[in-house]
Order: C-alpha cells, then sequence, then structure tokens
C-alpha cells in the first residue's frame, strides 16, 4: 500500500479488526440490555419476592407477583 512498510500495514490491519470487534461487543451489549428490559424484571417491585418464569414469560415486562398485583387490582 503505497510505500508502507509490512508492520504499518499490520497495524492498520490489527486496529481494524479491534474496531469491529468493539463493535460486535457494543452491539451483542445493547441488544442483551434491550432483551433484559424487555423482560422486566424477575423480582415484584412491591414486596420484592420472585415473580415466576412462567408469570414473566406469558406477561412481558411484568412488575409485580400476582399476590401484590390482586391487591392493587383491590381483589382479594
Amino acid at each position: 500500500m503505497w510505500g508502507m512498510s509490512t508492520m504499518d500495514k499490520a497495524d492498520i490491519a490489527q486496529d481494524y479488526i479491534d474496531w469491529r470487534m468493539d463493535q460486535a461487543l457494543a452491539a451483542r451489549q445493547a441488544a442483551a440490555a434491550q432483551a433484559t428490559a424487555q423482560q422486566g424484571p424477575t423480582e415484584c417491585e412491591d414486596c420484592g419476592e420472585e415473580i415466576p418464569a412462567a408469570r414473566r414469560e406469558r406477561l412481558p415486562g411484568v412488575a409485580t407477583c400476582v399476590a401484590c398485583q390482586t391487591i392493587r387490582e383491590g381483589r382479594r
């Protein structure tokens, strides 16, 4: 490449590889953060107990356990 030494070419290639790896890692982290946000919390925001996985799967973004949601809705 226009009078560049082999080491210069290798450095440019390595910089490009590092840049692409950084991009791929950032994209993967963003996707993981988005997936977590879409799933919602794993603990009830009212009582702190774990929200069962089946409830979280059926109601993405749910923030309360059944008991606390029942209280919120005024049912007992």
